[in-house]
């Protein structure tokens, strides 16, 4: 795998205050982090750029944007690596998971956080999900 200060991070999120710590955070423990405050600003940026690993919020400017960006990074860059970090089992009681192959054929993330995750956890998050890709 390569060092973390090589690893490009796009996160998406439209709550600047999360999106803030998180992205200070990865900053910190050495990733490039590339921040999108919600789906539009996330899909100009794919247009230009490939992160090596993406994490997604998934109620934005609309309630499935998540989903639809990762769609959308599957069509342009299928083996990045997403993450969908959401609240949306708390704020609805409404629960999905990456559970089965259906959930994750639907969904297209590869990883699914409740949202609320601290840096530490996205990190390791990351780093599964990078170690996997590679090996």
């Amino acid at each position: 795998m390569t060092e973390k200060n090589k690893i490009r991070v796009l996160i998406a999120d439209d709550d600047p205050d999360y999106l803030f710590q998180i992205a200070h955070g990865l900053e910190k423990a050495g990733y490039e982090v590339i921040r999108a405050t919600g789906q539009f600003e996330a899909e100009k940026v794919l247009e230009k750029i490939k992160p090596d690993i993406a994490v997604f919020d998934l109620m934005m400017e609309n309630e499935d944007s998540g989903f639809i960006l990762c769609y959308k990074i599957r069509r342009l860059y299928p083996d990045v690596p997403v993450i969908l970090s959401t609240a949306v089992t708390r704020e609805t009681g409404m629960s999905f998971g990456l559970d089965s192959s259906r959930e994750r054929e639907w969904i297209r993330a590869d990883l699914y956080l409740e949202k609320g995750p601290g840096a530490e956890q996205l990190d390791a998050a990351i780093v599964k999900l990078l170690k996997f890709q590679d090996g």
